[in-house]
């Protein structure tokens, strides 16, 4: 008998709403807020990003602060451009389909497509209504979200999560459609009416035995990708990688990075390294999201960061920075949404 999947959200922190599952947080929010004497101490934790990347910072100007010999290819695209650009500018880069698009400003995973073809990167450019960025598709297999902070008073910084991504995938019996398979995957089933809609009639196929099926090629947890707590990673050694990737972003002290790599070997060597973006002040630890993590450790990880995040602000605020005024967050928010 399948759970229903309003109980499976109630008894899974993972599926719970933002608001709802940061909620208990408050307290603590506000304490750290009286420790750095403001409530909106949090926007000047990265004073090299717009309110610190709480909100509505732009991701091509946190990308240019990271060295060509990391980043995946990026073009930004002005609303407006006009459709036959589109094509000039993928060869003037050097990029072939499959390409990513997705919006300048990020949406925690949403409007990100796959794209494949000219007629789908059409059907993109016809239904954005911002500026947007195309970005090289990476086939290295692992693609990871890795949590990095550095005191403005050291030279090295800390990683403090690392995050594993398994895409949202089925594998085969040899009788059982691509939907059936879907039903029998709780994860998945959260995800059948998105899938029937963008796979259409190949949700029939049949998998043979033992196939595998990617169903979602974008790894965010609201497009069914599995979190998968990778901490056992963390080492002096990479420590020092994300120091060095990081070391020219003048004012970054705080952020995730999303990103893929051909191997563990090759990210501990600081090769192969392919970063998707850049998130700042609001990134979430991602592997409390793993599901066998246990409420109480998400909190008490939360905890943790959030305090590094405002011992950093204290020390940035003694050096003269100054946490946005609420008002200036709010027009931040308001803009985004006019």
């Amino acid at each position: 008998m399948r759970i229903p999947l309003f109980l499976v959200k109630v008894f899974n922190y993972e599926y719970w709403p933002w608001w709802l599952f940061y909620l208990p947080m408050t307290p603590y929010w506000l304490y750290q807020a009286v420790r750095a004497k403001s409530l909106t101490f949090f926007t000047a934790v990265n004073p090299g990003i717009v309110a610190g990347g709480f909100y509505g910072e732009h991701k091509t100007e946190i990308m240019k602060h990271i060295s060509t010999e990391y980043l995946a290819k990026t073009i930004f695209i002005p609303l407006g451009t006009a459709f036959y650009e589109l094509p000039k500018l993928l060869i003037t880069n050097d990029l072939q389909y499959p390409i990513i698009a997705k919006p300048n400003i990020g949406e925690r995973g949403t409007s990100v497509v796959k794209i494949e073809s000219v007629e789908e990167l059409h059907q993109y450019y016809e239904s954005a209504n911002a500026d947007y960025l195309i970005q090289e598709f990476i086939t290295y297999p692992i693609e990871l979200g890795v949590l990095f902070s550095r005191m403005p008073t050291d030279k090295i910084g800390k990683v403090s999560s690392v995050t594993l991504k398994e895409f949202l995938s089925v594998a085969g019996d040899g009788k059982s459609t691509i939907e059936e398979l879907v039903l029998q995957n709780t994860r998945a089933r959260f995800q059948l009416k998105i899938l029937q809609k963008r796979l259409g009639k190949s949700m029939m196929d049949v998998l043979s035995l033992g196939e595998n099926r990617l169903l979602e090629p974008i790894g965010n947890h609201c497009r069914g990708t599995k979190f998968v707590n990778a901490n056992h990673l963390i080492n002096n050694q990479l420590d020092e990688v994300f120091s060095k990737i990081s070391e020219g972003f003048e004012g970054f002290y705080y952020g995730r990075f999303d990103m893929k790599v051909e191997s563990i070997d090759d990210l501990y060597e600081g090769k192969n390294i392919r970063i998707m973006e850049l998130n700042g002040v609001s990134s979430d630890p991602g592997h409390i999201y793993d599901p066998s993590y246990y409420l109480w450790q998400a909190y008490s990880d939360l905890m943790w960061h959030w305090k590094r995040a405002a011992d950093i602000s204290i020390i940035n605020q003694k050096k003269g920075t100054k946490p946005l005024p609420f008002s200036k967050i709010l027009a931040i928010v308001k803009g985004h949404f006019l």
